[in-house]
């Protein structure tokens, strides 16, 4: 298991990443976080925005699943049942148990899973470990705290890297 915290992609935001996209790197089965991913972390039901991108997934051929750390999975579970998705919860990023098992309940492999993400210390790294494709996103809402401007500061370097990387 490779032990990296750089993604191979980078985005503004979740919707910049489309079927095709994903297609062209085999990915048939995108996992991803929730919070600060694909919505901010309070709202109980999921916005219109992403019900239409996760439509568009879907209609490309992409099965989307949520990955989530969130130790009470009420308001996961509730909105992705209100979004009609799967969800595996108490994942444990970095640990990789959450997005095996993720694959394993809808018999997909690593060569063609992608890990979503706007954290490095959990969702890339977990990712890399897992061997799945680390897409990352900057976080919905942008930094709110002054932990998350730290976090966020402390990111900046691998993600710069990441940036060189695609540039190429």
């Amino acid at each position: 298991m490779p032990f990296s915290l750089i993604p191979d992609r980078l985005f503004d935001a979740y919707d910049q990443i489309t079927p095709e996209l994903l297609h062209a790197h085999g990915v048939t089965l995108l996992l991803s976080d929730l919070d600060f991913t694909l919505a901010e972390k309070k709202p109980r039901r999921p916005p219109q925005a992403l019900r239409d991108w996760l439509a568009e997934m879907e209609n490309g051929g992409i099965r989307v699943m949520i990955v989530s750390n969130n130790r009470s999975g009420q308001r996961v579970n509730e909105f992705c049942a209100d979004l009609g998705i799967d969800y595996q919860g108490h994942a444990g990023k970095p640990s990789t148990r959450g997005l095996e098992a993720a694959m394993a309940r809808v018999g997909a492999d690593r060569a063609h899973t992608a890990m979503l993400g706007d954290k490095l210390l959990t969702d890339m790294l977990a990712a890399n470990r897992a061997g799945v494709l680390p897409l990352m996103v900057e976080p919905v809402g942008g930094a709110v705290t002054a932990w998350q401007k730290v976090l966020h500061a402390l990111q900046a370097p691998f993600k710069a890297v990441c940036r060189r990387k695609m540039a190429r």
